[in-house]
């Protein structure tokens, strides 16, 4: 058997396990040690083994609960809810303005956690019940929670990016300020598609009540200073980093204390915010641990095999596809598997494979990882089967049908597709900020 077979039947075997519901760090680990003694005996066990010391010896793993932990406790602790009685008070008189701002409210959050889940619970509790309540269109404002929840593994810090530099070997901090531009540029259409369609059809987006627009200014200057808070946070956790001063693992630690402290002057820390937290963070961060090490071991499989090799000849040699093309194809197939795996699966199966492609073709692995995670949150919110809706669904009122979910979606993902296009055509969004900041 040719070794371009013997990765294909991996790949395969790999994607049945998964679609017959078994854990995602079991299926890629189980097919990378099969496949290790199958080929190479039991001196195979070697690989998976190494690819773990070299997790182990991966410092800057230690960022992932640092910021795991610092997301829960700004959610547990409630901040957000400041936050969006800021957004209730400024944007109210506008038209679609609940919505304008919770996308800005998401905005916010996202700089202070690396997850787009988080966002969108603090979406669903805090924004959803809120503009319903004031006689926002369902359909209409399901979308704008999804959406807003989208720029969490975009806006820096992005847990998934700190995967993708993990695997693609490549710098955290360049990562997270290439997601900066990209992330502010898919909030602002959002906004633009909001603003317009509900200046078009008013009734999608009522503005508030005349009696809930009377508040003194004093109260509003006072709101306003309850978003200076994730900017602080990001703040003291960034500006470190980025000079210099500390290390990506410090930088961390920081923003976990900053929050910390945020919720303990704020009066929201307790026993039960402080548990849940950890508790939480300790099973994300076992999870995203098994699933590393899965991944590394498979990559190490793959690569002792040739595989990247033999798919690269297969598209350039023997198919004859321009890069460009090849890159397109790639994007497509992240649309696919999204329809069944969340987005660090999808990153943790394809990563080994297409990483070194892209970096063959000649392109920025920068650049690479932020279409990376624009197209995979596009992947598992675009129905039937896309991740984030059926966890909408989960968390939305019972008012609300997966029907409405479904249709919500569709002009956001369009969007988001427009958004994705402007960063493949124009790679500078994605890289002025990293190489501006670290003069390249």
């Amino acid at each position: 058997m040719s070794h371009s077979m013997i990765a294909t039947t991996m790949f395969a075997l790999m994607m049945l396990l998964m679609i017959t519901g078994q854990r995602v760090f079991a299926a890629i680990g189980a097919v990378a040690a099969v496949a290790a003694l199958a080929l190479w005996g039991t001196g195979g066990a070697d690989i998976p083994f190494t690819a773990a010391m070299k997790l182990m010896n991966w410092y800057p793993l230690l960022t992932l609960p640092m910021f795991i932990f610092m997301g829960y406790i700004l959610s547990e602790s409630r901040i957000a809810d400041d936050l969006y009685k800021m957004f209730h008070v400024w944007m109210g008189p506008v038209h679609g303005g609940l919505a304008i701002g919770t996308i800005g409210l998401m905005v916010l959050v996202s700089a202070m956690n690396g997850l787009s889940v988080a966002g969108m619970a603090i979406g669903a509790t805090i924004a959803l019940p809120e503009l319903l309540r004031r006689g926002y269109d369902k359909k209409m404002v399901t979308g704008v929670v999804q959406a807003g929840s989208s720029l969490g593994i975009l806006v820096p810090p992005s847990v998934v990016l700190v995967l993708y530099a993990m695997i693609a070997r490549q710098p955290v901090g360049q990562l997270w300020l290439a997601g900066v531009v990209p992330g502010l540029i898919m909030a602002a259409l959002f906004i633009m598609y909001i603003a317009v369609r509900c200046r078009l059809q008013p009734q999608l987006g009522p503005v508030l009540a005349k009696e809930e627009r009377q508040v003194s200014r004093a109260e509003k200057l006072r709101l306003l200073r309850a978003g200076l808070l994730p900017l602080i946070i990001f703040v003291v956790m960034m500006v470190p980093f980025v000079n210099g001063w500390t290390s990506l693992v410090e930088s961390s630690a920081l923003g976990a204390m900053a929050a910390m402290v945020a919720a303990v002057v704020k009066g929201r820390m307790n026993k039960t915010v402080f548990e849940n937290s950890l508790r939480n963070t300790l099973g994300i961060s076992c999870v995203f641990m098994w699933i590393i090490l899965a991944a590394l071991g498979l990559g190490a499989v793959f690569d002792g095999l040739g595989a990247v090799k033999a798919i690269e000849n297969l598209f350039t040699d023997q198919l004859g596809l321009s890069p460009w093309m090849i890159l397109i194809l790639m994007q497509l197939s992240f649309l696919l598997m999204g329809t069944f795996l969340d987005d660090t699966a999808m990153l943790v199966i394809v990563a080994p494979l297409y990483v070194p492609l892209v970096q063959a073709l000649g392109f920025d692995l920068i650049w690479y990882g932020v279409l990376y995670t624009v197209t995979t949150q596009i992947a598992y919110m675009t129905p039937p089967f896309g991740y984030n809706l059926f966890l909408m669904r989960a968390m939305a009122p019972p008012e609300i049908s997966l029907r409405d979910i479904y249709s919500s979606i569709l002009p956001f993902v369009l969007v988001m597709v427009l958004a994705l296009a402007l960063i493949m055509i124009f790679p500078q969004l994605a890289l002025w900020l990293p190489g501006y900041v670290y003069n390249q």
